[in-house]
């Protein structure tokens, strides 16, 4: 995508060969609670259920530029 350093900026066209990230997990966490609604119009059926979606964390701790 990019990478800039404050002198030298990258500009992939969509991404930058040899580029990385190194990240690291910081465990998982529970996200937002989603509703599902089901509806059928003139049928008298309504069903409404929902679920937490599991996440995991992540912390970016470098982004390594390619050898040139």
């Amino acid at each position: 995508m990019l990478i800039g350093d404050g002198q030298d900026t990258l500009v992939g066209t969509p991404t930058i060969e040899g580029a990385k990230v190194v990240a690291s997990s910081m465990g998982e966490v529970k996200g937002d609670k989603l509703t599902v609604f089901k509806y059928k119009n003139k049928t008298r059926y309504r069903k409404k259920t929902g679920h937490r979606p599991i996440y995991t964390r992540l912390s970016i701790e470098e982004v390594v530029r390619p050898e040139a």
